[in-house]
């Protein structure tokens, strides 16, 4: 009997990486499910749903001459597999301002509050090192309604935060 894990490799961005990991799943037996990857800071990062017939320390054995020869640090745990249970997101947050401390913990404590299930959230600073500009995208459910998600960012607002609230409308079927 198979079971899902979840893989997670880190390390330096560099060519090859997708294609390397996905070739020793696949020659060793092993099927994607969902996945995530995607570049932070010079740094990559993958995170794999993966249905295989063995253990974690087998998986784990199955990658790691992959994530040795490409510095990547391997990490295996076992999960339910539970694919198919999407939540579709209603609204899209936007924050942009002057970088600083507590950014993330500030804006997403106030959308918990007021009722958002956080689906997605991306984040980048730019403009430059003597003037950093820190960007926030957050994709979500808002149980309470968008109105509930305005009046909590308020404070983000009157801080200095541009503050960017607007329903996703998604097509299904």
């Amino acid at each position: 009997m198979s079971g899902w894990f979840m893989v997670t490799l880190v390390g330096a961005d560099r060519a090859g990486i997708v294609a390397k990991v996905a070739s020793a799943l696949f020659e060793g037996g092993a099927n994607l499910g969902e996945a995530s990857m995607m570049r932070l800071g010079g740094n990559f990062t993958i995170m794999l749903m993966v249905r295989f017939g063995g253990s974690v320390k087998q998986l784990q054995s199955l990658l790691d001459n992959e994530a040795e020869s490409l510095g990547l640090r391997l990490h295996v745990d076992r999960i339910e597999g539970g694919l198919h249970r999407h939540h579709i997101p209603d609204v899209r947050v936007t924050v942009y301002g002057a970088d600083r401390a507590g950014i993330v913990a500030q804006v997403t404590s106030a959308l918990a509050e007021a009722g958002l299930d956080i689906t997605d959230l991306q984040s980048d600073v730019g403009g430059s090192e003597t003037e950093p500009l820190y960007v926030m995208t957050i994709e979500g459910r808002a149980r309470e309604g968008i109105e509930a998600l305005r009046s909590a960012l308020e404070i983000v607002h009157r801080e200095g935060m541009d503050v960017d609230i607007e329903p996703i409308e998604t097509l299904i079927g």
